[in-house]
């Protein structure tokens, strides 16, 4: 696979197979955030779980303390008085029947998380199809089905995260963004995973934290030593 020369160059500033600690591990793949635009940093940790069981799924959410530096934009279905509140508390699109409608008939996705009140589930459980291949189908388990709404538009607003083990047993997160540097980028890999780590199933035997590497949107990924989020 060809690379472009700015990724070769990052090449150079590593080694491909060392593990370094969690500070210069962030020092070195914000150097490799050379691209015009301001690089999202992603984290990706493999686990020690079997994620074809139900006793071994990781999944959570946690609010990372300076957010992820993108603009989240909030739908919520739901209808009275928390279509108000909504409102009020900074939803980007409001709406019941008539945005199901919409989503439906036009397949309309101008929005980044969907928040609804248990009320609503019965109806947007026809959405499942559309919805569920884009991961935006609301879940009690991350908050997004909820009667507090406007707690869930603010936690969402203010860098709240979806954490979830996929096929390969790897959860990837963002943490942020090139421009936020290493103290802001530390500080929301620790809160991420600390949630992770306590989140760990009963069912999960031996070593939990396999690999964690950190990368850029358009750099190579870098080893992080396991052990440091422990100690």
């Amino acid at each position: 696979m060809k690379h472009g020369k700015n990724y070769n160059e990052s090449r150079k500033l590593y080694e491909r197979n060392t593990q370094y600690e969690i500070a210069e591990a962030i020092d070195l793949a914000l150097k490799t955030a050379k691209a015009k635009f301001d690089e999202t940093i992603e984290l990706s940790v493999r686990l020690g779980v079997d994620s074809r069981h139900a006793d071994q799924q990781v999944r959570g959410t946690v609010v990372l303390p300076h957010g992820t530096g993108k603009t989240v934009r909030v739908l919520v279905i739901t209808k009275g008085e928390n279509a108000n509140i909504a409102q009020a508390a900074g939803a980007d699109f409001v709406g019941a029947e008539d945005m199901i409608e919409k989503i439906q008939k036009e397949n309309w996705f101008d929005y980044d998380t969907i928040v609804a009140t248990p009320d609503m589930m019965g109806m947007i459980g026809r959405l499942g199809r559309i919805l569920g291949p884009k991961g935006l189908m609301p879940n009690p388990k991350s908050g997004t089905v909820t009667t507090d709404v406007a707690r869930a538009i603010q936690d969402i607003k203010a860098g709240k995260v979806e954490y979830r083990v996929d096929k390969t047993n790897i959860v990837h997160v963002p943490i942020g963004k090139a421009s936020f540097g290493s103290e802001k980028i530390s500080e929301n890999m620790k809160a991420l995973m600390d949630a992770v780590i306590k989140a760990r199933p009963a069912a999960a035997k031996g070593q939990y934290l396999r690999s964690v590497v950190i990368s850029t949107t358009m750099g190579p990924g870098i080893k992080i030593n396991p052990l440091g989020f422990t100690r």
